[in-house]
């Protein structure tokens, strides 16, 4: 038995959802998400909140289970409160800025890069040394934090570069003489 599929997913105020077949919609005062599960699980809404149940008791039925009902959650946190990823910039001269919806990195480059902000997600540089990524979705939020990240990974030797905010950095030592 899944701990996590036993527990329905309660819907806050101001949340609605609306099953049709194997796609459950909801909205909420940020937007609105949708998911549309496998065959293995049923989705039903009972008492304001939405019950995942397998079809049949296969090893692909209760793993589709937990996974359906956390992506339901996650459809209902991203419509209430959003998805967040925070991002930390260590190095002498990086900084980054917002232009419009382009962010300007300066990564030690011999130019700045340029990203674009994709649709669905905001960023935001509230100081030089910070970037904010925030949205209704939670695998897009963290693609693009990922991106991000990826045009400088911290190093291990002086620990510069981009990191997530709160992300541990295991140090090197350099060479001994």
């Amino acid at each position: 038995m899944s701990r996590i599929g036993k527990k329905p997913v309660a819907l806050p105020k101001g949340v609605t959802a609306e099953i049709k077949g194997q796609t459950i919609e909801v909205k909420g005062p940020k937007g609105s998400r949708s998911f549309t599960a496998t065959d293995d699980v049923t989705l039903s809404l009972e008492e304001g909140a939405v019950k995942v149940t397998p079809r049949g008791q296969s090893k692909r039925a209760r793993q589709q289970w937990g996974m359906t009902r956390s992506m339901v959650e996650n459809l209902t946190v991203g419509v209430t409160e959003g998805f967040r990823k925070e991002l930390e910039i260590q190095g002498v001269g990086y900084r980054a800025q917002m232009q419009g919806k382009t962010l300007k990195l300066a990564l030690g480059y011999s130019h700045d890069v340029n990203f674009e902000t994709p649709e669905g997600v905001t960023i935001t540089a509230p100081k030089q040394t910070e970037i904010v990524v925030e949205g209704i979705d939670q695998q897009l939020v963290g693609q693009v934090a990922a991106n991000i990240r990826e045009w400088r990974r911290p190093e291990p030797y002086k620990g510069k570069g981009i990191r997530y905010k709160g992300e541990v950095i295991f140090r090197k030592e350099g060479k001994k003489k």
